[in-house]
């Protein structure tokens, strides 16, 4: 699997859980961090915490397991590290706090798909 097909595979398993305003970010050229940022907004913890669920089981079906998971009890913001993917799963409020993609305004974005279900491919 390519990198950008396990994004997006992200991003299909934030959307079947209902997660608002999926983004990829395309970073490789900003940073050595990783390659793609998948960010999204949760309406609670509980939520947040399904998205982080069902990312690590389907993608650990697939043979990726995260290098690292931070946040997931906190109820706020959910990373996790797939070493060349970061997913960031937020509360909505911390979101728009940190504004995640105004601090990556020069990422191409790759996809986004807004909560009135509108399906962007940039």
């Amino acid at each position: 699997m390519e990198i950008i097909e396990k994004a997006k595979k992200i991003a299909e398993l934030l959307d079947n859980k209902k997660a608002k305003d999926v983004e990829i970010l395309d970073i490789k050229e900003l940073t050595t961090l990783a390659d793609y940022f998948v960010i999204c907004s949760c309406g609670s913890a509980v939520q947040m915490r399904a998205c982080g669920d069902e990312i690590e089981e389907k993608l650990g079906e697939l043979g990726f397991l995260p290098a690292h998971v931070e946040g997931y009890n906190s109820g706020t913001w959910i990373l996790m590290d797939y070493g060349d993917v970061v997913v960031h799963i937020f509360l909505e409020e911390t979101r728009r706090f940190y504004d995640i993609e105004r601090l990556w305004t020069d990422a191409n974005k790759i996809l986004r798909k807004q909560s009135d279900n509108v399906n962007k491919n940039l």
